[in-house]
């Protein structure tokens, strides 16, 4: 008999990108109908705010009403995770509370960059924005762009908290999340498309993607596939789509090939980012148009 892991945050997120005017303000009709199209998708779960959704760049007024928009366009049909994520811990914490003012239902929270505290100062962060809402929280373990990870100790002592229910890992590190999540009882979530078969197999509840814009009934299927025991059939199909996963993962910039991509579908109106993002180069956007059209996505 299959066993299907506890899904606190869904089984399948997209980290939504944040779409804007071509003159960079945030653009909520688009943001609303991308949102209704992930859910009929296949999506379970929507992340707002996270890198993908330009987090560092938009600010609280913004975050809040894109909360607001994307909870009253999905109601209950998803489940809003919204990041807190924030290397001043005063700042996420205000972010974590207007997040949960605006429907949000759970929490990311990424481990502080670029100031790099020690293990103490992470725990303390960590639990300042826990504290601060009723909000379930999952944690984001990412030390390739925070410069920090998540040690076994802060993690097993940050499990004990009643809010804090599960890790987005992308440290490409599987082995040591399977262990991790045994010990420690958190749900684990892939942070990594590239990994989703591993971790799933692995143990883990699901994924949070970046390339479930364009794929989310893809990954769907491999979820399906897994939780009634068909596992080859998932390997194979997550094997087919790494040609889309590279195309849109392959260079680091999935938030902007990922609005790309949704541009080419006429999804979102313009593909424009904030800098210090910029546009895809004319060779990246020749073979994504390439690899979509090849996977009728376009």
């Amino acid at each position: 008999m299959s066993h299907i892991p506890a899904r606190a945050f869904g089984s399948l997120a997209t980290a939504m990108v944040t779409p804007f005017t071509a003159d960079t303000s945030i653009d909520l009709d688009s943001a609303e109908r991308l949102a209704r199209k992930l859910v009929d998708d296949g999506s379970d779960t929507i992340l707002l705010s996270g890198t993908t959704g330009e987090s560092p760049t938009t600010h609280q007024p913004e975050k809040n009403d894109l909360t607001r928009v994307v909870k009253e366009a999905v109601g209950d049909r998803a489940f809003i995770l919204c990041g807190a994520c924030s290397n001043d811990t005063a700042h996420a914490v205000r972010i974590a509370q207007g997040a949960q003012e605006c429907g949000a239902d759970g929490l990311l929270v990424v481990s502080p960059y670029y100031n790099r505290p020690s293990q103490r100062g992470l725990l303390a962060h960590v639990r300042a924005i826990a504290d601060a809402t009723d909000l379930p929280i999952m944690l984001y373990d990412i030390p390739g762009r925070t410069g920090l990870a998540f040690s076994d100790e802060t993690l097993d002592t940050l499990a004990e908290h009643p809010r804090i229910s599960a890790v987005k890992d992308a440290t490409g590190n599987v082995e040591q999340g399977v262990e991790r999540m045994h010990r420690t009882g958190l749900e684990y979530y892939s942070g990594d498309d590239g990994l989703n078969f591993a971790w799933m197999t692995g143990g883990a509840s699901g994924f949070v993607s970046v390339v479930s814009h364009v794929a989310s009934a893809h990954y769907r299927k491999i979820i399906n596939l897994l939780d009634d025991d068909h596992v080859w059939e998932a390997r194979e199909l997550a094997y087919s789509l790494r040609p889309l996963v590279a195309a849109i993962m392959g260079t680091g910039q999935g938030a902007v090939l990922a609005k790309y991509a949704l541009y080419l579908q006429g999804v979102i109106d313009t593909p424009t980012v904030r800098l210090p993002l910029v546009g895809p180069s004319e060779e990246e956007i020749t073979r994504l148009t390439e690899v979509m059209t090849r996977f009728d996505l376009i």
